[in-house]
């Protein structure tokens, strides 16, 4: 069976488009399979970085086809933007192609997305405002309007009207806001749009990722966020809107399970998340400022600071449990140099009693106590090694560690943010 999925295993920022991008030299095809602009991926070739929100990671290379799948939602306007952007720095990105089924954003979404965040009754979740969570609902209550639509101007008309005063009339009568939507001048947007990613619409994406598994070619399902991201399986309701486990990939790209032979987890060694949510093993203050620097843990789209936080064994084996992982990739083990201690969840404590599953209920969540496991640390710099024997002895007993809680065997470690900087075992 032909086909990888590369998932996230903790709250997204794991490291996954280095990866994806490493994978993809190998490849015929790379499939993104859900998740908007929301998310980030950074590519670090040579001393030039490249921060993609919607492209798969794959573009960089010429023979390989990208996919964005029918479980994505698109802005046209940050994808054109991105486009533009890759073409600058001298990639074509003729091998891209867009499902006609992924779901587009509008400036409604972005409007209600912020009215959302603003209603303090309801919880602030900590989105980005991109509107990924309102599109994703239109889709849902059928309300949507893809790609396909905009092709077809009676159909896209209808539908836009119909939207804007549902929406104007949520945005003005609920959240009070002073809101008014030029239907033409939308209109005229959007058909824009239409005519700039033409060449690089298909009616069909799944018929593409089918027949190339029918083919024995290689193809590669990337997703956005991570596994704690799940809007069924995360942190509810501090999560994003879709599903990046490795299921979604069946979803959101069209493709049966059994065409699935690998899933690569993603696991950053040690742990980090953006935004509000229950966040056991977070260090507050002088450890977690030093993991932030040191593993330049900012947004990829919001430049946001990331919290930090020891590595989590619970989550690891909720991930692994989810998504069937079959192989493991630990990137920034290079951060963790120059520590004397490195500490490891192995469980938590809930109400006095031990627990080792990871609680569905985030109000549990919120208090459960990290247990902690205390390892050697290493002070060289493992920055520039190649072989997995040449590693310190400790940061081999560390990997060893995160190994046996995930079940799964090591296939790769990251040792810095070159594409270059990878051993693989």
């Amino acid at each position: 069976m032909p086909v990888t999925v590369i998932v996230g295993t903790q709250w997204g920022d794991e490291g996954k488009g280095k990866i994806t991008d490493l994978l993809a030299c190998d490849m015929d095809i790379v499939v993104r399979y859900q998740g908007g602009n929301n998310a980030g991926h950074t590519v670090v070739i040579g001393d030039k970085s490249f921060k993609l929100h919607l492209i798969p990671s794959g573009i960089f290379y010429e023979n390989v086809l990208c996919v964005i799948g029918n479980g994505v939602v698109v802005d046209p306007s940050v994808l054109l933007e991105e486009i533009d952007s890759l073409k600058e720095s001298g990639y074509s990105c003729n091998g891209l192609k867009i499902s006609s089924q992924a779901h587009l954003i509008f400036p409604y979404h972005k409007d209600l997305d912020a009215a959302q965040e603003q209603k303090h009754e309801a919880g602030r979740i900590g989105t980005t405002c991109r509107g990924i969570g309102p599109c994703y609902i239109d889709k849902y209550s059928r309300r949507g309007i893809r790609v396909s639509d905009i092709y077809n101007e009676k159909v896209f008309v209808e539908k836009l009207e119909w939207n804007i005063a549902e929406k104007s009339f949520l945005l003005n009568q609920f959240y009070g806001m002073e809101v008014e939507y030029d239907i033409d001048l939308l209109k005229e947007q959007y058909l824009g749009y239409a005519e700039a990613i033409r060449k690089y619409v298909i009616e069909d994406s799944s018929y593409l990722v089918n027949d190339a598994v029918s083919a024995k070619k290689k193809v590669l399902m990337e997703g956005a966020q991570g596994m704690m991201l799940d809007v069924d399986h995360g942190t509810y309701p501090y999560v994003t809107s879709s599903n990046p486990i490795s299921g979604g990939a069946c979803t959101g790209a069209g493709i049966a399970p059994n065409a699935i032979s690998e899933i690569l987890g993603v696991v950053k060694a040690y742990v980090t998340r953006v935004g509000d949510g229950p966040f056991p093993t977070e260090i507050k203050g002088g450890i977690g400022e030093l993991l932030r620097e040191k593993g330049h843990e900012y947004g990829a789209t919001t430049g946001r600071p990331r919290r930090c936080g020891w590595f989590d064994g619970v989550v690891m084996r909720h991930a692994s449990k989810i998504n069937g992982l079959t192989g493991l990739v630990v990137t920034k083990l290079d951060v963790l140099s120059s520590f004397d201690i490195i500490k490891i969840c192995t469980s938590y404590q809930y109400d006095g009693k031990e627990i080792k599953n990871f609680p569905s209920d985030i109000y549990k969540l919120d208090k459960c106590i990290p247990i902690y496991e205390e390892l050697a640390g290493w002070k060289e710099d493992i920055s520039k090694i190649k072989n997995y024997k040449e590693l310190p002895l400790n940061a081999r007993k560390y990997l060893d560690r995160l190994s046996a809680l995930a079940e799964a065997p090591i296939s790769m470690v990251s040792v810095g943010a070159e594409r270059t900087q990878i051993i693989k075992l």
